[in-house]
């Protein structure tokens, strides 16, 4: 979907495109450059729509997850605190950057984590949360929680009770229970009407692909 937009927000993409490029981590496919372009155009959609500041909303979105902890290490909490100081010194380092800005982009930054619960009243933040929860339903989700899994060698389910029908979810201990403690249960978390509807059809091919899974390990 093409998003029109002010050249001089154009410009400011590829510029700070550049140093996200630069500053974020490769070693997490889950939370690498690309997730954070892919959070930058579901912000920029979910703006086009809901409004918003695109001189918070831009830097943000790429420097959301500039540093993130795995989630089952101890410090995986201090991850949106540390993006956003990054954020600040970042931006404060730029001589065309709106420094008066630059404790909204804080603030938004902090604000989105999904774990933190976090509800906010700034329409920027909102956009940013439901920007990055976008990420967490539908394919591209599935493709990022089996990346975490790998990475933090967690199986792919519990062989007892899989599908959690019995029991509590454990998403730190098994990718499927990812599902049912946060990937279909995120289009109820969106702030924005539109966040609400884009996520509607990725939670139902989350339900499919589950329902994939269910006729597998039956054979």
């Amino acid at each position: 979907m093409v998003i029109k937009m002010e050249m001089k927000f154009v410009v400011m993409i590829e510029k700070l495109k550049v140093i996200a490029r630069n500053v974020i981590s490769c070693d997490d496919p889950s939370h690498d450059f690309e997730h954070a372009c892919r959070v930058l155009s579901n912000a920029l959609y979910l703006q086009s729509v809901e409004g918003g500041d695109l001189d918070v909303i831009i830097p943000a979105a790429l420097f959301h997850d500039a540093i993130v902890y795995p989630k089952n290490d101890p410090r995986t909490k201090l991850s949106s605190k540390e993006s956003s100081e990054l954020a600040r010194g970042v931006l404060l380092g730029l001589d065309w950057y709106d420094a008066s800005k630059v404790d909204l982009v804080v603030r938004a930054i902090y604000e989105h984590s999904f774990s933190k619960g976090i509800v906010s009243d700034l329409i920027e933040s909102q956009i940013i949360q439901d920007a990055d929860r976008l990420e967490i339903t539908g394919a591209m989700a599935i493709m990022r929680v089996f990346c975490s899994s790998g990475q933090m060698s967690r199986s792919f389910y519990f062989s007892d009770d899989p599908f959690c029908e019995n029991r509590v979810p454990e998403g730190k201990k098994y990718a499927l229970d990812f599902f049912y403690g946060r990937m279909l249960g995120v289009g109820d978390k969106m702030n924005t009407k539109s966040a609400k509807e884009l996520a509607r059809g990725r939670v139902e091919y989350l339900h499919g692909f589950i329902e994939q899974i269910k006729l597998e390990l039956e054979i």
